[in-house]
């Protein structure tokens, strides 16, 4: 009886604990609210740095198994092997730039030129295919959305892009920071391939003795998952843009080149990119004609089971283990939180807090006592 006491209030007291700590980071986040003119440098850094340190960090995640790969294969040190992977990345990006560049910013700017034309027609279509009484809510909403496009278009892109340019520090702001961020990126990029493996390491050595092997097991866990979550979706996204070019091509859909690589990278947003990025596609063709509309939807549906049946399964697998329902409630809640930004990197940091949370909770779990297995009554025979 009196160990069951004993046991109580030990478990009582670290409840208490819990909840004292809970309480001290709130308290911590009040705090931070309340000062938070002393984070504006803080954040003023990161826009600096931040560009810089993501694109080197998708880069990383890309091009380290190469390098990896080609350091055990040919026994060359890794600075030669990361030297030799720039040059044969830089000379590959050179000829793209050569080759692509010129075609995808005359397609673009003719899909822009021309967009309004193209709306405006494919209204009239829809108009004409549905002059049957009972496609009028059909027709009311299109126009509806017609109006609004209008409205988008003819004022408020046009007041954000006036403020833009009669806003020259803005404009000069931000095309210094790019300018930056791509200058400095490759060389972050080189420092973390030659030593990004020694990082955990040498971060392990700021944590206590008895903790160092937990918090290995955690970065290596992260790190697995962000890997995992970069290279399956930018190669998805790859295979899409080729897809859908190739496609595209292969019907004679106009800017199916620039269209392509719009579907592609529109896929990085998961689920709904590549249904972004068929706007534009079903409003071109469309207008062309019924027959290329139908070429378009069939060569969707083809892509659509290519990529769900083969591609993101053999590539991205189950290696988040994410529910979808979880993925489209991270990707409205990271979209209103956070912007472009919060729906592009919602998943993967998801991803990481869900590693995080999962260690502390069994942490909690061992150390509690609150969830031992409950004893099962013996049997009567």
């Amino acid at each position: 009886m009196k160990a069951n006491r004993q046991t109580t209030r030990w478990q009582s007291q670290r409840i208490i604990r819990l909840l004292v700590i809970i309480l001290l980071v709130l308290a911590i986040f009040f705090m931070g609210k309340q000062v938070d003119w002393l984070l504006t440098p803080v954040r003023q850094f990161f826009s600096i740095v931040g560009l810089p340190i993501i694109l080197a960090g998708v880069l990383y995640y890309l091009l380290n198994p190469l390098v990896d790969w080609l350091e055990k294969r040919f026994h060359i040190r890794r600075t030669w092997t990361i030297i030799g992977v720039f040059v044969v990345v830089t000379v590959l990006l050179v000829l793209g730039i050569v080759a692509i560049i010129p075609t995808i910013r005359d397609q673009t700017l003719a899909i822009i030129n021309d967009w309004p034309t193209y709306w405006q027609n494919a209204i009239k279509e829809i108009n004409r295919w549905s002059n049957d009484p009972q496609w009028s809510g059909i027709r009311d909403q299109v126009a509806n959305w017609n109006t609004d496009l209008s409205k988008l278009l003819n004022g408020g892109v046009s007041k954000y892009l006036t403020g833009t340019v009669t806003s020259l520090t803005g404009v000069f702001s931000t095309v210094t920071t790019v300018i930056i961020g791509l200058i400095t990126m490759p060389f972050i990029l080189f420092y973390l391939l030659r030593d990004g493996h020694q990082l955990p390491k040498y971060m392990a050595k700021f944590i206590p003795t008895k903790a160092r092997a937990s918090f290995l097991t955690v970065l290596t866990e992260i790190n697995s998952q962000v890997s995992n979550y970069i290279r399956g979706q930018l190669t998805v996204a790859f295979c899409v843009a080729v897809m859908f070019a190739v496609g595209y091509s292969i019907i004679g859909l106009k800017f199916a080149l620039t269209l392509g690589i719009a579907a592609g990278v529109l896929n990085l947003i998961p689920y709904l990119g590549s249904f972004l990025a068929m706007v534009p596609s079903v409003v071109i063709a469309l207008v062309t004609s019924p027959w290329m509309l139908v070429q378009v939807l069939v060569v969707f549906v083809i892509e659509q089971t290519i990529e769900g049946r083969f591609i993101s399964p053999l590539v991205l697998g189950s290696s988040l283990a994410i529910h979808p329902i979880t993925i489209l409630i991270v990707l409205l809640a990271a979209g209103k939180i956070f912007g472009l930004m919060g729906v592009i990197f919602g998943i993967p940091g998801y991803a990481i807090l869900k590693v995080l949370w999962t260690h502390l909770f069994d942490w909690y779990r061992a150390s509690s006592g609150l969830y031992e297995p409950e004893e099962t009554p013996p049997s009567k025979e």
